[in-house]
């Protein structure tokens, strides 16, 4: 049984168990034991967002790191893609991401990366977990000059921004595009507008004036309605937005409607069959996916595998089956040909790229998929529940499921990150699947009280 790690780390209220100090610099200890049969000198990398909180935890996982005596590399706010980067490109033995992505200021998290830019396995949260509730780390204490130090890299946004333009084909240029970018007042705020601006286009930034309480604070990828009135009263040709740690993008076209993950992972995945460059013709994506994506992936000639939600389970897939391009419909965009894990900047160039090449407006482009109706809803619960083992819960979902025929699905899980049961349900009469999500909701609420 996990006790500190979710989907995707560790998460929760700030200042509260298990995001206390005392946990952080007991992760960081474990971290830095995990690593230090692997070579003579050890170094970890850390990063953050914008939250207020970040100070308290990148202080105490430093600490914990330094007391197993493992040198830390600190690089302040950098998107999670970015550490991810700067961990391999420095040879890091891990790097560490303090965030909470999209949800508010008050949360905060801790990601673990591996040596290899892919998020830690499952075996090895489980490892730390056991060194800090079995205590076993308790008596390893390097003492005297035996120590780590901590230092800062202060290059690191250059080095990032680097990266993520060499992503960008180099014929192509910007001039000429106006962009709108949220930055969600986030993590991306110091990297996303010198890369566009750079390639030449002209940037109207949004929310890039972190104060460590307006992280995703109405605005950014879970807020893209700002973002797409700016489009419209600027005459813009795109809208990027991006969340709190920049791992996932949602665009709006030049129209102002949003395009989201599912649709630009067609795009590109089009794009990418074209050029024969879509491993084994497949692309890998989630459960929550639109049945829409798979129709138009099988009239491209190709294929879509789904995995359980979570862009790590998405990553795990795409290196067991040698596949190079997947993502989910919140906008995590994986291009394993550039980096390992979901990143909102490098998505929103290649989509960019794409436009150049076609000569087309992101609205066209979009139209390459058609979606399916598809309603979520959320149902909250004051105690933690097992929807199938709610009395004739199961029986009501069957039910649905053979109203709705081939034509439609139903998708209960619990989220890996709120206390919540999302409810998804797809189909052709957008009345009936939001009657049938509202009635399976009650059902859920009801059984949680």
């Amino acid at each position: 049984m996990r006790k500190l790690f979710g989907t995707d780390g560790v998460r929760g209220v700030a200042n509260i168990h298990p995001m206390t100090s005392e946990i952080a610099m007991q992760i960081g200890r474990g971290i830095a034991y995990l690593v230090k049969d692997m070579k003579p000198d050890h170094r970890i990398v850390i990063g953050k967002d914008t939250r207020l909180s970040g100070y308290m935890i990148e202080n105490a996982l430093a600490s914990g790191i330094c007391s197993m005596g493992v040198d830390v590399l600190l690089v302040g706010p950098m998107p999670t893609p970015g550490i991810a980067f700067i961990t391999t490109s420095m040879r890091a033995d891990a790097g560490v991401v303090i965030s909470a992505s999209h949800n508010p200021f008050q949360d905060n998290g801790i990601k673990i990366f591996s040596r290899d830019g892919f998020k830690l396995p499952d075996r090895q949260e489980l490892k730390i977990e056991d060194l800090i509730f079995s205590k076993k780390i308790d008596a390893l204490r390097p003492i005297a000059d035996e120590v780590g130090k901590a230092f800062r890299l202060d290059d690191a946004r250059g080095r990032y921004t680097v990266f993520l333009k060499n992503t960008f084909p180099k014929e192509y240029v910007l001039d000429g595009f106006h962009l709108v970018l949220d930055c969600a007042n986030g993590a991306t705020y110091g990297v996303a507008p010198h890369v566009f601006e750079e390639l030449g286009a002209k940037v109207t930034a949004l929310a890039v004036e972190p104060d460590g309480r307006n992280i995703n604070h109405q605005c950014g990828a879970l807020y893209p309605q700002l973002m797409a009135e700016k489009v419209k009263e600027v005459g813009a040709d795109l809208g990027i937005a991006l969340d709190g740690d920049g791992d996932r993008l949602i665009v709006v076209d030049e129209k102002g409607a949003i395009v989201d993950g599912d649709h630009v992972m067609a795009i590109c995945a089009s794009e990418l069959m074209a050029r024969r460059k879509l491993r084994k013709k497949t692309l890998v994506s989630t459960v929550m996916s639109n049945l829409g994506l798979e129709l138009a992936m099988e009239r491209m000639g190709g294929a879509m595998i789904r995995t359980a939600v979570g862009d790590r389970y998405v990553v795990e897939e795409m290196r067991r089956g040698g596949y190079n391009f997947g993502g989910e419909q919140s906008g995590h965009l994986i291009f394993l040909d550039h980096n390992t894990t979901g990143d909102g900047i490098l998505a929103a160039l290649q989509l960019l790229a794409i436009m150049i090449k076609r000569g087309r407006p992101l609205s066209e482009l979009a139209g390459i998929m058609e979606t399916v109706p598809q309603t979520l809803k959320n149902a909250r619960t004051g105690k933690k529940i097992n929807p199938d083992r709610i009395k004739g819960f199961s029986r009501k979902v069957a039910a649905f499921e053979e109203q709705l025929g081939d034509s439609g699905r139903i998708l209960v899980r619990p989220s890996g990150t709120e206390p919540v049961i999302r409810v998804m349900v797809e189909g052709g009469d957008e009345n009936l699947i939001d009657s049938m999500a509202d009635e399976l909701c009650e059902m859920i609420r009801r059984a949680g009280q």
